[in-house]
């Protein structure tokens, strides 16, 4: 599976536990080739749900591929300052 064998470069989480419906988070990873991807993972209270028939929701995950230009930007928005500075220097402005 990819997710072995790719490098993990940031995780966010909600702070909620895996077991809360409401559970979120994202791993930003960067494969051997230097692509990006999230992985997405949520409970059945989030928009990672997957309906099981047609009065139960579970969990979910997915995998989403993104551009180096969309890897910064989630950094910028899920607090990942420390590895956007050392993995894209070049994409942080000085003040």
């Amino acid at each position: 599976m990819i997710l072995k064998t790719a490098e993990s470069l940031h995780f966010w989480s909600n702070g909620r536990t895996l077991r809360d419906f409401s559970y979120r988070s994202k791993e930003l990873f960067r494969t051997k080739k230097g692509a990006y991807f999230v992985h997405h993972v949520g409970g059945p209270m989030t928009d990672m749900a997957k309906p099981v028939d047609s009065n139960t929701r579970t969990g979910g995950e997915d995998i989403e591929p993104i551009t180096e230009k969309e890897a910064i930007k989630f950094l910028e928005k899920h607090d990942g300052t420390d590895v956007l500075l050392e993995l894209f220097p070049h994409a942080v402005e000085e003040a």
